[in-house]
């Protein structure tokens, strides 16, 4: 019995002279996906991204974040754990986010108004929301 291919199933396949034979890996990616605008998808990841807009603080939260500063600042050598909310601005677009840490708190300076943490990483005191610990009455 013939089948349609019986006269060239056994013939050498051609291989070219003057051209190298491509590798596997190269084959494939001709049959990839063409990407005609590099960084599309990374600029629509970015526009995806939600930021919040920075909460003003109103009169008696900011006298009561001043009291708990001026508490911190009695109590440093005692290096008790606090937890710290604070507004991270984005650095690539309008708004940030609100972050929680949880640390002791190495120093508070007030010409720089920051909160010096023990790994040398600033809290802009502006920036503070929230800060709590054992030291105060309320609880974590």
């Amino acid at each position: 019995m013939t089948h349609q291919y019986d006269d060239i199933i056994d013939k050498v396949h051609h291989q070219s002279k003057s051209r190298k034979h491509m590798s596997l890996n190269d084959r494939a990616a001709q049959f990839l996906p063409f990407a005609a605008l590099t960084g599309y998808d990374a600029a629509i990841i970015e526009t995806a991204r939600l930021t919040s807009e920075k909460k003003t603080l109103g009169p008696e939260d900011k006298v009561e974040l001043n009291k708990r500063l001026s508490a911190i600042k009695a109590t440093l050598k005692s290096k008790p754990t606090f937890l710290i909310t604070y507004f991270e601005k984005d650095e690539k677009k309008d708004g940030g986010s609100y972050k929680t840490v949880e640390t002791t708190i190495q120093s508070v300076d007030e010409v720089n108004k920051v909160l010096i943490l023990p790994n040398r990483d600033t809290i802009n005191i502006g920036d503070l929301y929230h800060i709590d610990g054992e030291i105060f009455d309320t609880e974590i």
